[in-house]
């Protein structure tokens, strides 16, 4: 090539005293038209082209992993490689000159290449989440992870082209700092470790609502990251949470339930034991005429609170507000000074916290309307207005 621009030069009829800059200044010149032309054949065609393959498929994989970032950087790579290429036609391989340059060049492609890495694992941790088998897993900390070796490898990697160094040997002398590194690097360590444990164990999944009253958490799981997961608490405040206290300590996880398609509602009501008394034939018949007992039923064994247990049981298993398929349970517990606790143990017929509220509400109401239909009371403790009609 030298020898075309030489001729080039004495047919224009250039002084050879002036050959050697002009050649180098067409040297240069070709160099940057050629860079210039590989950014923008990567730019105006090589980008377009693969877009539109990517969106004429089916498969979404190819969207997401050949995305616009992905494609931006494997790009800007061409334009560096290209003039390292060129770069001896330029300059004398011999000239410190073309050291310098060519660490430079060789620089800046590990940098773009580094940037190139991290775009394509962001890439797969985004397709992750749109996969069955992994959309549900805590993945987020481990490619994090990924990210800060590759960069870790590249900044080794820069200073060793800097001092002419062999990177195997710089990672050799960095085995000496090892304590000191993972001092600096603990959080991350932890929270991959963490992380790696979460997921395999299924222990964690972001959306999942867990109770962590030790750490002020309670709420829906909205980020799993390698040093912090994120927690939106039913306030809409946000509490951050280191991943390694999770699994060293404990936590609550409603997943379950979401997942049953049922809410747990457990709740007593007292019975002032003063009320609690055998049934009367007028009683008997009185619970015969509305249907909550049978007409045969024997009055000297009927008891108004046995009556009005099996009563609500037939009335929770009949409600579309209670879960038919889980436990319905209406039973007593131990006396207590404020009277017989009956308790209520059922499950709603969904998750949703509002309606679930709502639904509770409903059904205890009714229980305390339908109380004195029985003969029974409710324990309160006396209020003044009770000690004032004593006196009277």
């Amino acid at each position: 090539m030298s020898e075309y621009i030489i001729y080039i030069l004495q047919y224009l009829g250039i002084e050879s005293s002036n050959y050697r800059v002009l050649h180098w200044i067409i040297l240069l010149v070709g160099v940057i038209v050629v860079y210039y032309c590989a950014n923008l054949f990567g730019k105006k065609v090589f980008i377009p082209l693969i877009r539109t393959f990517t969106k004429k498929t089916q498969n979404l994989w190819d969207d997401i992993l050949l995305n616009n970032n992905v494609l931006k950087d494997f790009v800007s790579l061409i334009a560096p490689i290209v003039i390292a290429i060129l770069l001896p036609f330029v300059i004398a391989e011999n000239s410190i000159l073309y050291i310098y340059c060519m660490k430079i060049c060789w620089i800046y492609i590990i940098i773009v290449a580094t940037k190139l890495v991290c775009s394509v694992l962001n890439s797969l941790y985004i397709l992750s989440n749109n996969l069955e088998r992994t959309k549900n897993t805590t993945l987020q900390g481990v490619f994090q992870m990924l990210k800060i070796a590759t960069i870790c490898i590249s900044i080794i990697i820069v200073v060793s082209t800097l001092i002419d160094r062999d990177p195997i040997k710089i990672l050799a002398g960095l085995g000496a700092s090892a304590a000191v590194l993972m001092l600096i690097f603990k959080d991350s360590i932890m929270g991959l470790v963490a992380g790696v444990q979460l997921s395999a164990n299924d222990m964690l999944r972001p959306g999942d609502w867990i109770s962590m009253p030790k750490h002020g958490a309670d709420g829906s799981v909205i980020d799993v990251s390698l040093t912090t997961v994120k927690v939106q608490n039913w306030d809409k405040t946000i509490t951050t949470i280191p991943p390694y206290l999770l699994v060293s300590d404990s936590f609550q996880n409603w997943r379950g339930m979401q997942d049953s398609g049922g809410r747990r509602i457990k709740r007593s009501i007292y019975i002032d034991m003063n009320s609690i008394t055998f049934c009367s034939n007028d009683d008997i018949k009185k619970f015969a005429e509305k249907g909550w007992i049978e007409n045969n039923e024997n009055s000297t064994e009927l008891v108004n609170l046995g009556v009005f247990r099996n009563y609500l049981e037939n009335y929770l298993r009949k409600s579309p507000l209670v879960n038919p398929d889980m436990v319905i349970m209406v039973r007593q517990l131990q006396p207590t000074p404020q009277g017989v606790p009956l308790e209520l143990y059922f499950f709603y017929n969904g998750i949703t916290w509002v309606a679930y509220e709502h639904a509770q509400s409903e059904i205890f109401e009714h229980v305390f309307a339908i109380l004195p239909e029985f003969g029974l009371k409710a324990f309160q403790s006396p209020s003044g207005k009770d000690l004032s009609l004593l006196r009277e």
